[in-house]
């Protein structure tokens, strides 16, 4: 387990524009590779785009989606990981033979798919079936996770992965600035996006608040502390069909500190160190050493109906 560098990418994708998507895809990949990067991480459907979705039929969602791995961006992201020598973590929606439909999320290097994940609790489009597995896998002597986005809000989900082996969760979101029950939530108006160079700071101040970043940073910092392992953040930014998003693509440590993040109102990476000292150097790595499985395995799995709701979605 050598030091490797990891960047997280925030970018305003176009919807259903896989072509566009992935030559800004791209861009920043060169340019992480251009800082020594040797892995890349996207958000969410980056690929496809990602809250369009809600309103399509099964037909052009299966138009949408594309088999993995010999679909044409799988093996666009191959060529782009070979050209700059760098692994890449990106997401689409996915069909497989029998026109199932999933979220999906790779990572590929030069050689071609390395992993692939399917988000266990999808809803932005009634035809999209859950994953039913966690994936860890190996990349470039590192134990890796995937779980994306509401995927994170299920602590369980967490925990499983590092008990498998993670040592690094990427966790691509396309996430804040949405209405819920909590106070401070909400959508944040499209007019400050468009007025961003003007006005930055009324942009930030909705940016950085409860309906954004004060949020994430009630939960996120935690699901890498108490579990002692690296969190690799990817959010997009700027407009997500008739939402906005904010971005704060960011790296968090297994002590639960934030060691790199984007902070520009744009396209951007962020790039940060990921070194083995900190995974037993941290109190995740205590608490899970001190666990007592047999006084809670019984409660933790007992039978249980799942129950999804998203209040901004009908």
């Amino acid at each position: 387990m050598k030091t490797i560098k990891i960047a997280s990418a925030q970018f305003e994708h176009k919807n259903g524009d896989k072509a566009y998507n992935l030559s800004v895809i791209k861009d920043l990949t060169a340019k992480a590779a251009a800082q020594g990067a040797d892995v890349i991480a996207f958000h969410e459907c980056s690929i496809t785009a990602y809250t369009f979705a809600r309103n399509l039929s099964r037909e052009e969602m299966l138009k949408l989606a594309e088999p993995i791995p010999n679909g044409p961006s799988i093996q666009t992201l191959t060529a782009y990981a070979k050209e700059y020598k760098i692994a890449i973590l990106a997401g689409l929606f996915e069909k497989d033979e029998n026109d199932r439909l999933f979220k999906a999320y790779v990572c590929v290097d030069e050689n071609g798919l390395v992993a692939k994940y399917r988000k266990l609790h999808p809803f932005i489009n009634p035809y999209l079936e859950p994953g039913d597995q966690y994936v860890v896998f190996e990349l470039l002597g590192w134990k890796c996770g995937i779980l994306i986005c509401y995927d994170n809000n299920i602590i369980e989900n967490v925990r499983a992965t590092t008990l498998l082996g993670a040592d690094i969760i990427f966790m691509p979101h396309v996430t804040m600035c949405t209405p819920s029950t909590r106070p401070g939530a909400g959508f944040v108006d499209p007019v400050l996006w468009e007025n961003r160079l003007n006005d930055p700071t009324s942009l930030r101040i909705e940016f950085d608040g409860l309906k954004g970043r004060g949020w994430l940073m009630k939960w996120l910092p935690a699901r890498a502390y108490d579990n002692g392992i690296y969190a690799i953040f990817s959010n997009p930014i700027g407009m997500d069909d008739d939402q906005l998003k904010n971005g704060c693509s960011m790296i968090i440590d297994p002590y639960g500190d934030v060691i790199a993040e984007c902070r520009e109102l744009g396209n951007s990476i962020c790039v940060a160190n990921i070194t083995k000292d900190k995974l037993s150097k941290a109190g995740g790595y205590r608490y899970k050493q001190a666990r007592k499985p047999n006084l809670y395995k019984d409660i933790i799995g007992q039978p249980h109906n799942a129950e999804q709701k998203v209040v901004w979605l009908p």
